[in-house]
């Protein structure tokens, strides 16, 4: 095989272990970016460098920024009486895209599971706790999925915490269910229609 060859076949395998794609949808992608190479291709090349360079967790929430502490929790605009508490950084930015919630948010990093071996210490709780205390915070929206682990480390955090409000999201989010699938609108009822735990 040709050293070009070899090199796109290089490109296939890493496109094909996206979420999403397979290897037939990833060989597609690469085609189609090679064809737009100086539209897509090229351009794509060096926003992942830079995003590979410069994107780190944030030392406060556990989001994905360019600094030290991400935006949301440096703004100023952000209501620092609320703390949403979601599973991981995907569950963030869908309640952000949903833009129904003005807090902030605390990224777990998973969720309890006593088959995969998660315990509470492998979660990011005790930082929740400190924030807590520190932010000030009246209430903690617990935005985790209506999965069993989910469900099972929502319960684990409300019995865990004393001295605030803790909440859940409501109607809308189906058994078995990920706030990554889930629609804006279904995600803006469900954060509405909230309820104490």
């Amino acid at each position: 095989m040709a050293e070009g060859a070899k090199d796109i076949e290089a490109l296939i395998d890493l496109m094909a272990k996206l979420p999403g794609l397979g290897p037939r949808s990833a060989r597609r992608a690469v085609l189609h970016l090679i064809k737009k190479r100086g539209v897509l291709l090229t351009p794509l090349a060096e926003a992942m460098a830079r995003v590979g360079a410069n994107a780190r967790e944030c030392l406060n929430c556990g989001n994905i920024g360019t600094g030290d502490v991400c935006d949301i929790c440096t703004s100023n605009k952000r209501a620092t009486g609320q703390v949403c508490v979601v599973e991981d950084v995907a569950d963030l930015w869908a309640m952000e895209r949903a833009a129904v919630f003005g807090g902030r948010y605390h990224v777990l990093g998973g969720t309890l599971s006593a088959l995969d071996g998660v315990g509470p210490d492998d979660l990011r709780l005790p930082k929740l706790k400190d924030r807590i205390a520190s932010e000030h915070v009246t209430e903690v929206i617990l935005a985790l999925g209506a999965t069993i682990d989910g469900q099972t480390t929502a319960h684990y955090i409300a019995d865990a915490l004393d001295g605030v409000t803790v909440t859940s999201l409501a109607q809308g989010v189906p058994v078995g269910g990920e706030l990554d699938y889930l629609d804006d609108g279904t995600i803006t009822a469900a954060l509405n229609a909230r309820k104490s735990l």
